[in-house]
């Protein structure tokens, strides 16, 4: 992806906030869910509720990743080819970069002044806006820049806006975006005019990063028993990998053309399956793509156009790796995306705080295993989780030189991300 200029219409406040981490690049400071079977997936419905961990637990989990932070030495910034992002990376403590890789959900109920200090107290990397909003752009603006105030860094800010049921923001300054189905009735350039008109809503909402487009194709002879895309119409032309891959493109460029940060999903692909991964894991399993299959068409189409993030599914992949969710699997993330498909971007999780598909392995290990996989962003629609998470990836930093090295690759990656959307500079 090529290099973009700041938002025009980015507040002061993200400005400042750059500034902040540039400086930690120049003076070596440290910078300072989803859906049930009745409604539609992902962000329209209201996450559950937190887990029951203690205060004390997550105080104790972000003691460890302080005092990790110590004792562990920083990525080497020595070389003249390295990037603005781990330049960024070597100034900041173990710690810091750990943080770089969380996204945590916040609610219509919450209190963006609470997460913004939680935010700033875990130095978090982002936060995505859950459970259906209604204010409209004005509002969600403030609300952005509350977060970014009090948080003492650049945030990636993201939402769900892919239109028809998924439509995470609404009200004034929102369009009602129709389905991915409905879209792809207009024309492929209509579609990227329709993007970029769109995103610039976001822009002004303060988003930086939309969670779409979907690039998961639905067999027609699966339709609408194809639970979590086909059901609510969110894939463009069902049984077309190649008519999928034009509209994926469409949608990445007019993203970019607005400044907003594209994120295909759900690689490599969610479309075979007849479970909905966030809330069962029953009819998760696809056992037909490969490494070769004409369904991967859309995610490369989509990182061609120059999408800098990739969503991973929570499904499994039997010809891919019949052991471990995909999300969880080097040989899908490092093996297939990262090394056949040539992405160098960042790739996150789709939610591994509330989804069903997870909800056996223990809270920490949704980081850690996803990091060592090849990952970089782990978005959990519970921010309580985040202390959890973060201990985890400490003491299995502690432990293994080769994770830790993975770590400090990932926050590069993420900053890389951020100084290319005019989030962080390096001076």
């Amino acid at each position: 992806m090529r290099a973009r200029p700041a938002r025009v219409l980015r507040t002061l406040a993200v400005v400042t906030l750059a500034s902040l981490v540039a400086a930690a690049c120049d003076t070596g400071t440290p910078a300072a869910g989803r859906s049930t079977t009745a409604g539609p997936p992902s962000s329209t419905t209201p996450a559950a509720p937190p887990t029951t961990s203690s205060p004390s637990a997550t105080s104790s989990a972000t003691t460890t990743a302080t005092t990790t932070a110590t004792t562990t030495a920083s990525p080497s910034s020595s070389t003249a080819a390295a990037s603005c992002g781990q330049r960024l990376a070597a100034r900041m403590t173990p710690a810091q970069r750990a943080g770089q890789l969380l996204m945590v959900g916040l609610q219509p109920t919450g209190s963006a002044s609470r997460l913004a200090a939680q935010a700033k107290s875990q130095h978090l990397g982002g936060v995505i806006y859950l459970g259906g909003w209604s204010g409209g752009a004005a509002s969600m603006a403030r609300i952005s820049a509350r977060l970014q105030q009090g948080a003492a860094g650049s945030l990636l800010i993201a939402a769900d806006q892919e239109g028809g049921q998924v439509q995470q923001l609404k009200g004034p300054g929102f369009s009602q975006m129709p389905s991915a189905r409905a879209q792809s009735s207009s024309g492929v350039q209509t579609e990227e005019a329709n993007v970029r008109a769109w995103s610039r809503e976001l822009a002004r909402a303060g988003v930086t990063t939309n969670l779409a487009p979907v690039a998961d194709t639905v067999p027609t002879s699966l339709g609408a028993a194809n639970q979590p895309i086909g059901r609510y119409r969110r894939d463009f032309v069902p049984g077309s990998p190649k008519a999928n891959a034009t509209y994926v493109a469409a949608f990445v460029r007019g993203s970019l053309a607005a400044d907003v940060i594209p994120t295909v999903k759900h690689f490599p692909g969610l479309g075979r399956i007849t479970g909905n991964t966030d809330v069962t894991t029953v009819g998760t399993t696809d056992s037909t793509t490969d490494a070769h299959d004409s369904y991967l068409q859309p995610f490369a189409a989509g990182i061609k156009a120059g999408a800098p993030v990739v969503m991973v599914s929570s499904a499994r992949y039997s010809k891919l790796d019949p052991d471990n969710r995909a999300m969880f699997s080097r040989a899908i993330i490092t093996g297939l995306l990262r090394d056949q498909l040539g992405f160098d971007g960042v790739v996150i999780t789709d939610d591994v705080g509330a989804a069903k598909a997870v909800a056996a392995v223990p809270v920490g290990e949704r980081a850690t295993r996803f990091i060592a996989a090849g990952g970089d962003i782990v978005l959990t629609a519970r921010s309580d989780q985040a202390g959890p998470m973060l201990g985890a990836i400490a003491r299995t930093r502690a432990a293994s030189p080769a994770f830790a090295r993975q770590v400090d690759a990932a926050a590069a990656r993420v900053l890389d991300l951020k100084a290319r959307s005019g989030l962080v500079t390096c001076r």
